[in-house]
């Protein structure tokens, strides 16, 4: 089978491979893929600018959907020609307090398909059972492959943070991780909803439009913190939420968050902050972290996307074999695509 595999840590260390097609274990299935969509942090890896650790070689890929293809001798709840979504936590240990839990994203020995485990940027791909869930024959592949990143938002929008009907909303960042909370915030009953960027994220301010925020901002263009403080009684956002990373984005997040407001952060970045925290005291702000998520967000995303609830439409740019991946990658990198999806053959 051929796979797209980072051999090294080193900046453009990617390439496609031929390779092996993986054994499975007793608990395990073997997957067909259907479809991969490439995600920001694969595009980090590629460019080495990564903020968690990488076991290389790896084949990268952890936003994926596909058809069992042969199972385990322990699996029971699935059969050969399942159609099927996979979560990311290819390991964990089962054992400690979070696993019991039920978060086992938060396992301190979690490692995820793509940079942990051999992902599925390629034509076949083992998983674990646990990690699955069904799909119906309604949904296509190139959709179903972004139900990750939708229960990422799931998570961060509708379980971390709190929205009121009429909430005055601003999502920073307006990469796909960044729309799917604009669009679960707009599900979610924001009021006002504004999502900001920079002139290169063009593209994605557009899609936002068509996703439904009430403005797109460019911040290179418009001061955004007056803009927030122009509008309704003027004390600023009910629920910021920071989807970009960088720490001035956090910054302007404690700028234009009301009193008693929220901060819900699912952006990485590996810069220091170099600036104080004393907004977040005077304000009495909650500042929340997200990351990842659980079995119940899977299953809410997938029926979600089953029905047409989530509108991905304007988030999905292109659609190309793995042979096209550096084309995907490199659109992702510069705006030219908003998100990109990979079939196999």
């Amino acid at each position: 089978m051929t796979g797209i595999v980072q051999y090294d840590l080193k900046p453009e260390s990617v390439e496609l491979r031929e390779l092996p097609i993986p054994e499975i274990g007793e608990d395990e299935v073997l997957l067909h893929v259907g479809a991969v969509s490439v995600c920001g942090s694969d595009v980090h890896q590629y460019h080495g600018t990564q903020s968690w650790p990488v076991r290389t070689p790896v084949v990268l890929g952890h936003e994926f959907g596909g058809t069992v293809t042969k199972l385990g001798p322990r699996v029971r709840g699935f059969s050969e020609g399942d159609r099927v979504v996979s979560e990311t936590a290819a390991s964990i240990c089962g054992e400690c307090l979070y696993c019991h839990a039920g978060e086992y994203n938060l396992c301190p020995h979690r490692k995820g398909f793509g940079y942990g485990i051999n992902g599925a940027m390629a034509d076949f791909v083992r998983v674990p059972e646990r990690c699955l869930h069904h799909i119906p024959d309604s949904l296509p592949f190139e959709r179903a492959a972004l139900t990750e990143p939708c229960c990422v938002a799931y998570n961060c929008v509708a379980v971390k943070s709190k929205i009121r009907p009429g909430d005055t909303v601003v999502v920073l960042g307006p990469g796909p991780i960044g729309l799917l909370c604009a669009e679960m915030a707009r599900i979610n009953g924001a009021g006002r909803l504004i999502i900001a960027g920079m002139a290169q994220d063009a593209l994605r301010l557009a899609a936002a439009k068509e996703i439904g925020v009430t403005d797109a901002i460019n911040i290179e263009e418009t001061n955004l913190v007056d803009f927030v403080h122009g509008i309704g009684d003027g004390l600023g956002a009910h629920l910021v939420i920071d989807a970009a990373g960088a720490s001035a984005a956090l910054k302007m997040a404690l700028e234009i968050v009301r009193p008693a407001g929220q901060i819900t952060k699912v952006g990485w970045g590996p810069q220091p902050l170099n600036f104080s925290l004393d907004p977040l005291v005077q304000k009495a702000v909650t500042l929340r972290g997200s990351f990842s998520h659980t079995f119940q967000n899977w299953e809410q995303a997938v029926a979600m996307l089953a029905s047409g609830q989530i509108n991905l439409k304007p988030v999905i740019s292109h659609i190309a074999g793995l042979e096209g991946w550096q084309a995907c990658f490199d659109g992702m990198h510069d705006g030219t695509y908003v998100k990109t999806v990979l079939q196999p053959k």
